[in-house]
């Protein structure tokens, strides 16, 4: 299903708090400011043109005939579960919610901790070889974790931001993190856990609609896109990132 796409303002209109630092301003021409760059002027919010961007921002065509501008050093691309598994800790499993563990395990001798048998090592426990990045992605992991771009977060719940504390949010509050871009599987249970977590939080959600998969059946995917352009915030693709970049 299409979402149609919501009626453009009349005028710039601040949502969120300026006094607070935390706000977008959404301008006639479809452009959504997400930078919470200086507080605008009352003069400057009658404005219709739109600001030139500086540098470190980019303008990013996003679905619903809107494009939101962002501040590279405050966005962050959040890759949910592109390991084989999760990582938890022995300590963890001890103490997970029973829907969770129960989630986990199909038969008496399965769950979290269980030996998966030949060299897999115990469920997805950390460091164990189900618990190892895909293939593919293991060397530009490393490039990147070189580079000083790249950051591996293990969470021990569907999201990575369900609590205060995880290291996730603690790792995004240290760098300034508000813009938060989102891939990864499964699209509909750990990566909407996650940007949920982050909606409610009060981060922008934006998800790149290409990079991000699910093996549920029809709906789990279409949903997450269509309530993730209507409610928890915009969606975009790969391409469009690339080319305003």
């Amino acid at each position: 299903m299409v979402r149609p796409p919501r009626p453009r303002v009349t005028e710039p209109q601040v949502f969120g708090s300026i006094k607070q630092g935390n706000f977008w301003v959404e301008y006639p021409s479809g452009l959504v400011d997400l930078t919470r760059a200086s507080p605008l002027t009352t003069n400057q919010l009658k404005q219709i043109d739109v600001p030139a961007k500086t540098e470190g921002q980019l303008d990013i065509p996003v679905n619903g005939d809107r494009t939101i501008r962002v501040d590279m050093k405050q966005s962050a691309f959040v890759i949910i579960d592109m390991q084989k598994n999760w990582g938890l800790t022995s300590k963890e499993i001890t103490i997970l919610p029973p829907a969770l563990a129960r989630s986990f395990t199909r038969n008496a001798s399965g769950g979290f901790g269980s030996d998966m048998g030949g060299n897999w090592g115990p469920l997805l426990l950390r460091g164990s070889r189900n618990a190892d990045l895909y293939g593919p992605l293991q060397a530009e992991w490393l490039n990147g974790k070189e580079l000083g771009s790249d950051v591996w977060m293990h969470k021990n719940r569907m999201g990575g931001l369900w609590g205060p504390g995880t290291a996730l949010d603690l790792y995004l509050k240290e760098e300034g993190i508000k813009t938060l871009f989102f891939a990864g599987v499964n699209t509909d249970q750990c990566v909407l856990g996650t940007l949920v977590d982050a909606y409610f939080t009060g981060y922008d959600v934006v998800i790149v609609m290409d990079a991000t998969a699910t093996g549920s059946p029809e709906g789990g995917l279409s949903n997450v896109l269509y309530n993730g352009e209507g409610s928890y915030g915009f969606v975009t693709d790969s391409a469009r990132i690339s080319q305003a970049a």
